[in-house]
């Protein structure tokens, strides 16, 4: 059983180049696609909490219904603004990444490989080419 979870979108490519990251430390993380299978309420927050950051900090503008439900607008409370992610998944940015070293939103990718508890077995590039981790091992920044 892994300790690593991953709340993911397969069409995303920041999502499978995080999978990959985690992969490639050598754990299989459990997959949440969570446009199938929503966190709850309390799952969220409590991510949210363990993040440190608030229901803005993880709405996803880009191909949601954002704009058309106008949840930029700062009349919308966290509890709102939780009960529009419950009805439109897509609203939650990913991939959300929890390990035993911590919880993050992961976008960039890399930023998973601050709180994966194993290093990277070999040299990684993400899907379009960027090199992360190079062939000593090194982190690319």
């Amino acid at each position: 059983m892994t300790d690593i979870v991953i709340y993911h979108n397969p069409a995303c490519g920041t999502s499978r180049n995080t999978l990959a990251l985690i992969r490639n430390s050598g754990a299989e993380p459990r997959i949440v696609e969570y446009l199938k299978t929503s966190p709850d309420r309390d799952e969220l927050k409590s991510l949210l909490s363990r993040m440190g950051a608030t229901v803005r900090d993880v709405l996803r503008q880009k191909g949601t219904p954002y704009e058309e439900l106008d949840l930029g607008n700062l009349k919308w409370t966290d509890e709102q603004l939780l009960g529009f992610i419950g009805q439109h998944p897509v609203l939650l940015n990913r991939p959300i990444v929890v390990t035993p070293l911590g919880v993050r939103l992961c976008r960039p990718s890399e930023v998973v490989l601050d709180i994966l508890p194993d290093p990277q077995q070999t040299p990684f590039a993400k899907e379009d080419g960027e090199v992360v981790i190079d062939a000593e091992g090194r982190r690319r920044v």
